[in-house]
Formats: C-alpha cells, structure tokens, sequence
C-alpha cells in the first residue's frame, strides 16, 4: 500500500486525544459513539478523524486503522480485551 510507505518515511505524531479517538474508531464505535464516551461532540471527534487522516496521509477509518497499526500507534483491538460498542453501551435487564 503506498500510503503505508509515504507515512514510514517519516515519525507519525498523534496526539494523546487522536489516539483516543482512533482506538475508539477501530473498537467499532461510530463518530457519535465515540464522541459520547469522550464527553465531547460527534463533530470534534470528526475534526481529529481529518487530523488523523492528514497525519497518516489516508481518506478512511479502514486505512487509518491498518496504517496505525502498522506502525505501533495503536493496538488490534481484535487482540486486546476492550469492550465492544454493544456491550459499552448495553443496557442493564
């Protein structure tokens, strides 16, 4: 993936927040889910996503995922033991 090869050439720096954003992103919530669990609104948590985008030279969630991965930003949820969107957002029976 050339996008992949563009970004290694030089140090990728996300912010703390970006970061956080991302490994919500990549857990599977939407922008909006994102944003409720950080307290903040749907449309900052889209304003870091184009941050994120720009830094990592992507126009996806899919290749921003894959691309931070790639270089160590953030961990494979699939891997890690983060709750899913459904059960953060379960509701007690």
């Amino acid at each position: 993936m050339s996008s992949t090869s563009n970004v290694s050439s030089r140090p990728v720096r996300l912010t703390k927040r970006e970061v956080e954003v991302l490994n919500l992103i990549a857990q599977g919530f939407s922008s909006k889910q994102a944003a409720d669990r950080l307290y903040v609104s749907k449309r900052t948590v889209d304003f870091h996503l184009a941050n994120i985008y720009e830094k990592l030279k992507v126009t996806n969630r899919m290749q921003a995922f894959n691309v931070a991965t790639n270089l160590g930003l953030i961990l494979d949820p699939i891997d890690g033991d983060e709750e899913s969107p459904e059960e953060a957002f379960a509701v007690a029976a």
